[in-house]
């Protein structure tokens, strides 16, 4: 084991803050010096991290940012602090980059050069066996519900095993199978999509609610990747099924031999794969069951702890699209129950385990709060459960992780490599979307603090943290390290909480 020395960086460790109220008639400045351990922040101040040993840089002094670390940008290692020590976090493995993943994609060339996880072999497995699946004739088969293109992929003795949602079949995607959302952008062209959300993300937002779930050790989100699949069963314009049936016309004189995918013709998909969980029930039938037969104080007590994770990560992330059919409940008694039966009792001995899980996840992290026709509430805030002050156990799993702000820089530097896959990515519209996280951050930190419960904590001020400019090069704008907190005001015009 590694030892500790005294030269050795100082860590940040934040778990002292002032008092954190929000006058909004006050904003000052805090600065934060690295040689020293603990910074007291004021929720409507900024704060500038500097390499200075000074603990104060004076306001009025100019600098051009020469000695400021970026937050943004992402670095070779990055600092955790375990005990009294620096741990080193090397980031994952190269993956391709975007230009030879598009190149893989046209070419039709298969998805084995595409889907590498060397960081998470199950996960890895789960995708060989539906890569499999495919080559014996076994398609993942497309869902009936909801407005875009998402399939049950099944491995290669017909278990469904994951969920897909291609990228090009979103909502508003170009190759949507169903017309829902194609009537909506033209007939209704002034309420299209959510004016808070960027278009044609949602795949990355399903990824990401994975990825703020596993940082956060919620364990709400059923485990999520951007992968690449191909099946006949996808939607695909005439001319890609053109092309497929000239490839296997030509390939059919080519030896079986290293054929997989390349007898299907058809350029893979990118999209997010979810782990498919097995002996859940969508929130609503419990939630009614418990209005008409309470469960035990033990169940009643799990389930508040599963709730309370669940307003957490929708809160962090800022989901839009939070109905009770979009969460699901299961008792861990019922595993290998085929289904649930209308007479089921709760009295079950020693005790039961009740667990939650967070799905479609593809409305969030929004660029700005919403201020134009609605405000996307969150509904499980009219849940008796929301009333309810948030647990000491909450508290304690997340208020340490997201008041340290190595914490918090390192899961926004983890989304901005996540994020920038995306070929329509933006680093000042990624920015925005950080910014409203960091306000969700900082409001969800002073309502731990103050014990307020899920009700009380969406009724809190909305609030962005945003980054200051710290100057420019011609067309390249550079962001500083200073942060400063504003108040979002503007309202919809139907607005709630």
């Amino acid at each position: 084991m590694a030892e500790c020395h005294s030269s050795d960086d100082v860590l940040v460790d934040i778990s002292d803050f002032d008092n954190t109220d929000f006058p909004l008639e006050q904003v000052s400045s805090v600065y934060f010096d690295r040689a020293r351990e603990t910074l007291r922040v004021n929720p409507g101040g900024a704060v500038r991290v500097s390499e200075s040993s000074e603990t104060l840089v004076p306001e009025e002094v100019e600098t051009d940012g020469s000695e400021e670390i970026d937050l943004l940008l992402p670095r070779p290692t990055r600092s955790i602090s375990s005990g009294d020590c620096k741990v080193k976090r090397v980031r994952r493995n190269r993956r391709l980059t975007s230009l030879e993943r598009e190149n893989f994609a046209t070419s039709g060339s298969g998805t084995g050069e595409l889907n590498s996880f060397p960081e998470d072999p199950e996960f890895a497995e789960v995708i060989r066996r539906a890569e499999q699946a495919i080559e014996n004739g076994i398609f993942p088969e497309r869902i009936s519900q909801g407005s875009s293109g998402s399939y049950f992929v099944k491995d290669p003795k017909g278990k469904i095993i994951g969920v897909f949602k291609p990228k090009s079949e979103e909502p508003y995607g170009h190759l949507n199978p169903k017309w829902t959302k194609y009537f909506h952008k033209l007939c209704c062209p002034c309420c299209f999509g959510r004016g808070c959300l960027i278009p044609n993300q949602g795949y990355l937002s399903e990824a990401a609610a994975s990825l703020v779930d596993q940082k956060l050790g919620l364990a709400v989100v059923p485990k999520t990747k951007v992968v690449y699949l191909v099946s006949e069963t996808f939607h695909y314009s005439a001319i890609d099924r053109a092309k497929s049936r000239g490839k296997k016309y030509a390939l059919e004189k080519v030896p079986q031999v290293g054929r997989r995918f390349h007898r299907i013709g058809l350029p893979p998909k990118m999209g997010s794969f979810q782990l498919f969980v097995e002996g859940y029930r969508e929130a609503d039938f419990w939630l009614r069951r418990f209005e008409s037969d309470p469960p035990p104080e033990n169940i009643r007590k799990q389930l508040q702890s599963q709730f309370e994770r669940l307003v957490v990560l929708d809160y962090i992330i800022r989901n839009t699209d939070r109905g009770n059919d979009n969460w699901l409940i299961k008792n861990e008694k019922c595993d290998k129950c085929e289904s649930f039966r209308e007479d089921t009792e709760w009295g079950w001995e020693k005790d039961p385990s009740v667990r939650v899980a967070a799905i479609d996840n593809g409305l969030a992290f929004p660029f700005k709060h919403p201020d134009e026709w609605r405000t996307y509430p969150f509904h499980w805030a009219w849940l008796p459960q929301a009333k309810l002050p948030i647990s000491q156990e909450t508290r304690d799993l997340v208020l340490p992780r997201i008041a340290d702000m190595n914490f918090v820089q390192d899961l926004v530097e983890d989304l901005y490599e996540m994020f920038k896959e995306d070929k329509g990515f933006d680093k000042s519209t990624f920015e925005l979307q950080m910014s409203v996280m960091r306000g969700q951050i900082l409001n969800l930190t002073q309502a731990l603090k103050d014990g307020k419960s899920p009700m009380q904590l969406v009724q809190m001020p909305r609030v962005v943290v945003e980054r200051s400019h710290g100057g420019s090069q011609g067309r390249v704008v550079q962001l500083g390290s200073a942060f400063t907190q504003t108040f979002h005001y503007k309202m919809p015009f139907f607005s709630s909480w």
